[in-house]
């Protein structure tokens, strides 16, 4: 794919997103949800130093556990499968690197906070390092470019 057959796939998402925000945007984001606990026991522990690349990339049990975290933690307002309503960035968008993992991790566990307001809360100290890995495993697959 060029970039501009890129550039016009992610403008006519945008669109989407934007006309599907007054009325589909329910169906595709929760809205306020407690933060549910992730089972993370079948997957290798990380120990307490937090990484900053994706230990579990391409692991099978982290995808399906990242699955099923993402569905209870952060569809509310990423969007189902990650396709955004418009609420939150779509997820699927997010490059596979490094660098981005360094990224990822740093926004899940410290939370987004813009000028006193809170556009994503912490979730450092209810998931586990595990959980949050497993979650971005599971974004890899269905990523995007």
């Amino acid at each position: 794919m060029n970039h501009m057959e890129t550039m016009i796939r992610k403008l006519r998402n945008t669109v989407l997103a934007a006309a599907l925000a007054g009325t589909a945007g329910a169906v595709l984001a929760h809205g306020d949800v407690t933060p549910q606990a992730v089972d993370v026991s079948t997957l290798k522990p990380l120990g307490e130093e937090w990484l900053v690349t994706n230990p579990y990339r391409g692991d099978k049990e982290a995808i399906r556990i990242g699955d099923s975290a993402y569905n209870q933690n952060c569809a509310r307002c990423h969007g189902l499968g990650a396709i955004s309503g418009g609420i939150a960035p779509d997820l699927r968008f997010l490059p596979i690197d490094d660098d981005t993992d360094e990224y990822f991790i740093g926004r899940v566990r410290n939370g987004v906070t813009r000028n006193g307001a809170v556009y994503m809360p912490p979730f450092e100290g209810t998931l586990q390092q595990e959980a949050m890995w497993a979650i971005r495993a599971w974004l890899e697959t269905v990523h995007e470019e």
